[in-house]
């Protein structure tokens, strides 16, 4: 039997952070839902799909065998069979994700593939909809978030840091607009799964956020 752990909340929870970290002690797969939305986009490309063709994008998502394994301690992200790390960072694929993520049929067949990925091995995802939707039965389920104060201010320092002008106030702003929006849109809003543990990161390290998430896997 498989053991799945599903983390959700707000933007710049930190959520793939943690489940990264999460993942490598425990020595799961982190499914890296982006990445997979990114292969799939590579795929269209390959398929010379017209981003304005709706059902040609669907039908095209049917062949996309799409799957994530480590070798060496590195996740190498698989298209069909073949390692597409160093291809699905490119901004031709970014925008061909943004237009086939909107595609129900694409979703569908993600999810299919996301969840198969999680029966077969021991596996740690993060999002917005996974304990709610994507991995309904997961084990442990966790909502991780904080205050819109505190994701602002480690976003500006991330941008800070990058060397990038920014205004804290209008971080905290784009990130309460963001959080209505999840929380509204009509397809799977982001909401706490009833039988997830709650976990507020406004004054925990991300050591202890880690040991916190840690200690409530049980598997034998």
């Amino acid at each position: 039997m498989s053991y799945q752990v599903a983390i959700d909340g707000p933007a710049g929870a930190g959520k793939s952070t943690i489940a990264r970290q999460v993942a490598k002690n425990k020595g799961f797969i982190y499914v890296d839902t982006g990445a997979m939305y990114r292969a799939m986009a590579l795929h269209m490309i390959r398929s010379n799909v017209d981003t304005k063709d709706a059902e040609a994008i669907a039908k095209a998502s049917e062949t996309a065998d799409i799957s994530i394994q480590y070798v060496d301690g590195e996740q190498i992200v698989l298209l069909n069979g073949e390692n597409v790390n160093g291809l699905i960072r490119t901004p031709q694929v970014s925008a061909m994700a943004s237009v086939s993520s909107a595609n129900p049929q694409v979703r569908a067949r993600l999810l299919h593939l996301q969840q198969k990925l999680a029966d077969e091995n021991d596996v740690i995802m993060d999002g917005r909809d996974i304990g709610t939707c994507v991995l309904p039965h997961a084990d442990v389920k966790v909502y991780l978030t904080a205050s819109a104060r505190v994701r602002a201010q480690r976003r500006y320092k991330e941008l800070v840091a990058k060397g990038e002008s920014c205004d804290l106030d209008q971080i905290e702003a784009e990130i309460k607009e963001r959080d209505h929006r999840d929380m509204t849109r009509e397809h799977a809003p982001l909401k706490q799964a009833e039988d997830a543990q709650l976990l507020d990161s406004s004054d925990m390290t991300i050591e202890q956020v880690v040991d916190a998430i840690c200690n409530l896997i049980h598997k034998d």
